[in-house]
């Protein structure tokens, strides 16, 4: 039961500059002044898209900066042992993606393309020198690393004390949060993960997702028309991921 992601409703050329971007306002440069915005994008290198499938970069390669999701979406897999590898992210337009390379100056995991993805890269050597200059932007970096340090906790405490169906309901909150949080409706989306994502994502079997999200639209809880998700029932959603132990 694949999904495509969400049609977007901001969806930058690749000639865009961070000055006109839609997606400044979430974006890491957020608190710039133009002037400094101007600078900003100096630094900015536009990468070509990157097809469906297509790795943004492999687990292991030399740490040598950070992205911006501009349009579509990818996720991250983590392979360690030889063992299947573990999708630890999804990340949406907006959304800085290697941040986790920075501490050992290599990437954590591979990250693919779900749907044909444009980003932005910013390379750490021209962004930390331009930090120095503008401590405002420094400031912004830690609170993104802070924040995927804090989801990252969070989805530790999910893996270690939620039922399946908890665990579904805190995925599709979460994201309905993100969508609301980049401008789209949080209530109707399109996923461009397939089951199977989503159940390694949560450690759960594919065959268990499917069993659960059936178990939704019979309680009225969710909806599924072709590709696309309907919450009908945010509020009981959030109720139930919250049951017992809050995450």
């Amino acid at each position: 039961m694949p999904f495509s992601m969400i049609h977007h409703r901001c969806s930058p050329s690749p000639e865009t500059h961070c000055q006109t971007c839609c997606h400044r306002s979430l974006c890491l440069p957020l608190s710039l002044g133009l002037e400094d915005l101007e600078r900003f994008d100096t630094i900015v290198r536009r990468r070509a898209p990157l097809a469906k499938g297509e790795a943004l970069f492999r687990q292991g390669a030399t740490f040598t900066g950070v992205y911006v999701v501009r349009t579509g979406s990818l996720k991250q897999v983590t392979t360690e042992g030889g063992v299947d590898g573990q999708l630890t992210h999804f990340y949406l337009p907006s959304e800085l993606v290697g941040l986790d390379g920075i501490d050992e100056n290599a990437y954590p995991g591979t990250v693919i393309a779900l749907q044909t993805t444009t980003v932005c890269e910013i390379p750490l050597d021209r962004l930390d020198a331009l930090s120095e200059r503008l401590p405002v932007l420094r400031t912004q970096l830690y609170r993104s690393m802070s924040k995927e340090m804090r989801e990252d906790l969070r989805m530790l405490r999910l893996l270690s004390h939620k039922t399946a169906e908890q665990r579904l309901a805190i995925f599709f909150t979460r994201l309905s949060d993100r969508f609301r949080r980049h401008g789209y409706s949080p209530y109707s989306f399109r996923l461009s993960m397939t089951l199977a994502d989503i159940g390694n994502y949560l450690g759960l079997a594919v065959e268990t997702v499917s069993r659960v999200l059936s178990r939704f639209q019979q309680q009225g809880l969710v909806a599924v028309s072709g590709r696309e998700i309907h919450l009908l029932a945010p509020d009981a959603l959030i109720r139930l991921r919250e049951e017992d132990d809050a995450c």
